[in-house]
């Protein structure tokens, strides 16, 4: 499943591609009853357009920023791709005076092209299901994925590390306080990477982005965290990259434990002040 570095060709330096994730802008602050004048940090959200093979294929809100891997993690969480061989090349846009488009990815698959449609339709189909039909979307994602394999445990006191070590990587959070993030740690509580983005799924995109771009697909032996609450989509997508432990700061709604548990994944929410709650497969936390 390695992926070559060729594979991804930012094509200028990456001060040039990648824009600022923070702007500043002029704002009024009133407290107790005074008002003052002052700068504000805002996270930066600008549209991102995703082609295969020069067509253009969706658009999405993102904070700029590692979009390489968010195109990537996007197409392998939902489906599109089985793995990291299939992405041909991941390449900027230049327009007609040569310069970078920043907000345009092309990539081309080793798909063939009847698979490729395929694969188009059957997603489609599942992600309007979803929300409307929630066991039609479950059935259609557990025919795609596989439980976690190998035999993760964490303790209880790596877990509770965890937040803070996610609250303390996200640098562009602490400037503007606007911004999602999605780590993934190994089971000794070691953070390997972290991404932020203004969407929730976007952060977690871009993070299974990095594992399938390093050669770390599936994620049998870490934990993926997420600052916000784990919503349907969230679980799918670590589903779908293998993890076996999914945690988060806040709370799960009812699908996304009705997933984590036909998935074999075990899903913990509230996880903050000194405290956790366990949903599912419960077995992998020790102690």
């Amino acid at each position: 499943m390695k992926t070559d570095s060729a594979h991804i060709r930012p094509e200028v330096d990456a001060g040039d591609a990648v824009r600022d994730e923070v702007r500043e802008h002029p704002a009024i602050k009133w407290h107790g009853g005074a008002t003052s004048e002052r700068t504000e940090a805002l996270a930066v959200e600008e549209p991102l357009e995703i082609r295969l093979a020069g067509r253009r294929f969706t658009l999405t809100m993102r904070t700029p920023g590692h979009d390489e891997e968010l195109a990537a993690g996007f197409l392998f969480a939902e489906g599109f791709i089985n793995d990291a061989s299939e992405l041909g090349e991941i390449r900027r846009v230049r327009g007609r005076k040569g310069a970078v488009e920043p907000n345009v990815i092309d990539i081309v698959l080793n798909v063939p092209a009847d698979g490729l449609r395929a694969r188009l339709k059957r997603n489609f189909v599942m992600s309007s299901s979803c929300g409307v039909c929630g066991k039609t979307s479950i059935d259609s994602i557990r025919r795609r994925v596989t439980p976690p394999a190998g035999s993760a445990r964490v303790a209880p006191a790596i877990l509770l590390a965890l937040s803070q070590k996610l609250r303390e990587g996200q640098r562009v959070f602490a400037a503007t306080g606007g911004l999602h993030g999605a780590a993934i740690f190994s089971l000794d509580g070691t953070m390997i990477a972290i991404r932020e983005d203004v969407g929730r799924h976007n952060a977690v995109d871009k993070v299974i982005g990095y594992a399938l771009t390093n050669a770390m697909v599936p994620l049998a032996q870490h934990i993926m965290m997420v600052s916000g609450r784990l919503s349907f989509e969230i679980v799918q997508k670590a589903a779908a990259s293998g993890v076996p432990i999914l945690a988060a700061v806040s709370a799960p709604s009812s699908l996304a434990v009705e997933l984590a548990d036909e998935a074999a994944i075990t899903l913990v929410g509230f996880l903050r002040d000194g405290s956790f709650n366990v949903y599912t497969h419960r077995a992998r936390i020790t102690g």
